[in-house]
C-alpha cells in the first residue's frame, strides 16, 4: 500500500519480471517524483527510527567490549560473543518473522518486536553476570529479527517502487551507517563517563519512545491471501541458520577442530539442504525459489553479504587496535568512528542520486571496489601510530560501503511485486545479519588468537580486503555489467 504518494514510475536498472519494460527504456524522472507527503514522512521517520536503534545496539558495545570484558570476566576471545548472541537469533529468525507479518499483519508483528527489544534491553542493562548479559542480548536479537524485516516490508509497501523508494531507502540506508557510527560515538562517551551499562540503558529509553509513537503513525499491512505458514520450511531455515552460525562463532573461541563445531556445522548445511527442497515442493514456499534465481536478488545478496560481513570485521579489529595497541581511550576510538559517521551520512545524502543516474547494479559493483581498496590502504597502519590513517581510511571505505548498503537494498527489493516484500525485504535483512554475524566470527578470530595483535590485525585486513574485491569483480560479471557496457 501506498500512502498520499504520486505515481512510481521504473527508474534506472530496475530488476522487472519477465516481460515488463527493460532498462534501457525505463522513464526519466523529475525531482517532484520523490517528493513526500507530511505523513509519509511521519511514517518514514518512525520506521527509520527503529533500524536506527537496531544498529545503535549493535555498535553502541563495540568500543565498550574491553571494559565490558573485564567487568563481566569475558576473556578477549570471549568478547565476540556479546555481538554474536545478539546476531545470532536476529539473523536465524529474520526469515521467518518476515513471513510471519506478511501472512497476519506487520503492523502488529513490529510493535511485538519493539516491546520484546525493549524489555531485552532492560536485562542486559541489570545484568549480574555473562549469562544473564547475554540472555539479554539474544533476547534482543530476537526482537531486531521482528522489528527488521516487518519494518523493512512497511517501508516498501509504503513507498512505490521508483524515486519515492529510492529515496526512503536511501534514507533508512544513511540512518542505518548513522546509528552504527553514532553508537560507537556514545558508547565511548557513556563508558568513559557513566559505564557501560549505561549503553544499554539507553536502548531502553529509545524503544520506549519509539513504541510509543509507532501505533498512531503507521499503516496496517498484509498480504491480500492468507496462505498456510510453511511449517517445515520455517523449522528447516530457522534451524540450519542457528546451527550455521552457532558453529562459525564457536570456533571463533575454540578453533574449527572440535568435533562439536564440526557436527553443527554438518548438521546446519543438511537443514538447509532440507530446505531447498522443501521450498521446491510447499504450495506457498517461506522463500519463493523463482525469486532467488532473478539475478537481481541472487547476486544483490551476494552484495550485501559481503559489504556487511567485511566492514563489521574491519570496525571489530579496529577498535581493538586503536584502544589496545595504540592505547586510545574509549571516547577516542569513539570519535574515530564519529568521523566516520559523518563521511558516511554525505556519502547516504548522494547516493540515491547515484543510483538514479547509474543504476543500483553498477552502484553496488563499484562501491564494493571502493571498500575493498580503502580497507586494503589499512595495510600501512603501524604498531606505535596509524590514528590518521585509520580515520580516513575506514572513513573513505565507510563512504563506498553505504553506497552498497543502499543500492544491495535497491537492487533486491525492485520489480517485487508487494505481497513478496516481506520475503525480499526478509533475504535483504537475513543477508545483513547474517553478514554482522560471520564476518567477526570467521576473521576476528585471527586477530584475537594469535600472539601479536597486531600481526593478526593485518592478516585480518588484507583477508579482508581481498574478499571485497574479488565481491565486486562477481557481482559486476553476476549482475551483466560488463555486458551491459559492451
Amino acid at each position: 500500500m501506498a500512502i498520499d504518494t504520486t505515481t512510481a514510475v521504473t527508474g534506472p536498472e530496475t530488476a522487472a519480471p519477465s516481460g515488463s519494460v527493460p532498462p534501457s527504456t525505463s522513464v526519466p524522472h523529475s525531482p517532484a517524483d520523490a517528493r513526500l507527503s507530511r505523513r509519509a514522512k511521519l511514517v518514514l521517520f518512525v520506521l527509520c527510527a527503529a533500524q536506527f536503534m537496531v544498529a545503535l545496539d549493535f555498535s553502541v558495545l563495540n568500543v565498550a567490549l574491553p571494559t565490558l570484558g573485564t567487568d563481566l570476566g569475558l576473556s578477549r576471545s570471549a568478547l565476540q560473543w556479546a555481538v554474536t548472541a545478539f546476531a545470532l537469533p536476529s539473523g536465524g529468525f529474520l526469515l521467518l518473522f518476515g513471513r510471519i507479518a506478511d501472512l497476519f499483519g506487520r503492523k502488529k508483528l513490529f510493535l511485538t518486536g519493539l516491546a520484546l527489544f525493549g524489555a531485552a534491553s532492560l536485562l542486559a542493562t541489570l545484568a549480574w553476570d555473562p549469562a544473564s548479559f547475554l540472555t539479554g542480548r539474544a533476547l534482543q536479537g530476537l526482537g531486531a529479527a521482528v522489528i527488521v524485516p516487518t519494518g523493512m516490508s512497511l517501508l516498501t509497501t509504503t513507498f512505490p517502487e521508483g524515486p519515492q523508494r529510492d529515496k526512503a531507502l536511501g534514507i533508512s540506508g544513511t540512518l542505518l551507517s548513522l546509528g552504527f557510527t553514532i553508537g560507537m560515538v556514545l558508547g565511548g562517551v557513556m563508558t568513559d563517563t557513566l559505564g557501560w551499562r549505561s549503553t544499554m540503558g539507553l536502548l531502553v529509553a529509545f524503544a520506549a519512545v519509539v513504541l510509543a509513537l509507532a501505533p498512531g503513525l503507521l499503516p496496517e499491512s498484509r498480504t491480500p491471501e492468507r496462505p498456510r505458514l510453511d511449517v517445515p520450511g520455517a523449522v528447516t531455515v530457522t534451524g540450519g541458520l542457528l546451527a550455521v552460525i552457532y558453529s562459525l562463532s564457536t570456533a571463533a573461541q575454540r578453533g574449527f577442530g572440535g568435533v562439536d563445531v564440526w557436527g553443527t556445522l554438518l548438521v546446519g548445511i543438511a537443514l538447509l539442504a532440507a530446505f531447498v527442497i522443501v521450498e521446491s515442493k510447499a504450495a506457498a514456499p517461506l522463500v519463493s525459489l523463482p525469486m532467488l534465481k532473478r539475478r537481481t536478488v541472487a547476486w544483490g545478496n551476494v552484495g550485501g553479504l559481503v559489504t556487511f560481513s567485511m566492514m563489521s570485521t574491519v570496525v571489530f579489529v579496529l577498535t581493538l587496535y586503536l584502544q589496545e595497541t595504540l592505547g586510545l581511550s574509549s571516547f577516542e576510538t569513539g570519535l574515530v568512528f564519529g568521523i566516520q559517521g559523518i563521511a558516511s551520512a554525505v556519502a547516504g545524502t548522494y547516493a540515491a542520486r547515484l543510483i538514479g543516474r547509474f543504476g543500483s547494479r553498477r552502484v553496488l559493483a563499484v562501491s564494493l571496489l571502493g571498500q575493498g581498496v580503502f580497507i586494503a590502504a589499512l595495510l600501512g597502519l603501524g604498531s606505535h601510530s596509524g590514528v590518521l590513517l585509520a580515520t580516513v581510511a575506514v572513513s573513505l571505505a565507510s563512504m563506498c560501503h553505504l553506497g552498497a548498503i543502499i543500492s544491495y537494498g535497491v537492487t533486491v527489493t525492485s520489480g517485487v511485486p508487494d505481497e513478496e516484500q516481506g520475503l525480499a525485504t526478509g533475504l535483504v535483512t537475513t543477508t545483513q545479519q547474517i553478514g554482522l554475524t560471520v564476518g567477526i566470527p570467521l576473521l576476528g578470530v585471527l586477530a584475537t588468537t594469535q600472539s601479536s595483535l597486531f600481526d593478526g590485525v593485518r592478516t585480518v585486513l588484507a583477508i579482508d580486503a581481498g574478499v571485497v574485491i574479488a565481491a565486486a569483480a562477481l557481482v559486476a560479471v553476476g549482475l551483466g555489467l560488463r555486458k551491459r557496457a559492451a
